[in-house]
């Protein structure tokens, strides 16, 4: 039994330490935490477990319907007495390796939370106003514009409120989202290491033309988004 405790104990450390290299694995071109691609590795990994385990306890019902079922309507079927040693271990050894995987997804779960609410310092702060129906960004250099476009490589981190009721920043390609409300700040982050336009969509029910805001997304190259600032800029 003490051995039996001590390789649970093991195991369940060996699953918890597993976070940080689940982390060091999603890192992007930048050298940040990329939390969407760790976020997709997460997913694929519950949906890999729960495929296997299901599959398994498919498999084991099926031997067991077949190998065990009733030859007659009067027949009783048998089995072996256990030890008190038998019954636990037959309990515990189970237990024990469905929390040891429960374990191993909550900690890499955790892993991916840190790294959606750790901004980076050099994350360029774009603030966000969301009204109905329609999102303003303000840049950095005071530029204010309904359009989002953001450089490549480079972490961005919105700053949050609305000016009437709750809304949702959805942002269904960075697989991120987080209530927009009056009278507080909140934030995301974002590290766009892939060139390329998706959108922001608010992802909270906010009155009749709701299913209307939204607005693209474009990462471009950084030349290129120097180019659109400034004149957006100039265009004042």
């Amino acid at each position: 039994m003490r051995k039996l405790t001590l390789a649970m104990t093991g195991l369940v450390s060996t699953v918890l330490l597993s976070g940080q290299a689940f982390a060091n694995e999603q890192a992007g071109g930048n050298g940040l935490a990329v939390p969407n691609q760790s976020w997709e590795h997460l997913w694929h990994e519950v949906i890999v477990d729960i495929t296997v385990i299901g599959i398994i306890m498919a498999v084991l019902a099926v031997v067991m319907l077949v190998k065990y079922k009733a030859t007659s309507p009067d027949q009783v079927g048998t089995a072996k007495e256990l030890s008190s040693v038998q019954s636990i271990a037959y309990a515990l050894i189970p237990a024990a390796i469905f929390m040891a995987d429960d374990f191993y997804l909550a900690a890499n779960g955790w892993t991916v939370w840190n790294e959606y609410r750790r901004v980076p310092e050099n994350a360029m702060e774009i603030k966000v106003t969301a009204f109905q129906w329609y999102f303003e960004f303000e840049y950095p250099d005071g530029t204010v514009t309904d359009k989002l476009v953001i450089p490549h490589n480079q972490p961005v981190v919105f700053r949050m409120t609305s000016e009437d009721v709750i809304h949702d920043f959805g942002l269904p390609g960075f697989r991120v989202k987080e209530d927009v409300m009056p009278g507080r700040i909140t934030y995301i982050w974002i590290n766009p290491v892939e060139i390329r336009e998706t959108f922001v969509q608010c992802a909270e029910f906010c009155g009749q033309d709701h299913a209307q805001m939204s607005t693209s997304i474009s990462v471009v190259p950084q030349a290129q988004f120097d180019i659109w600032l400034a004149k957006m800029a100039a265009e004042g």
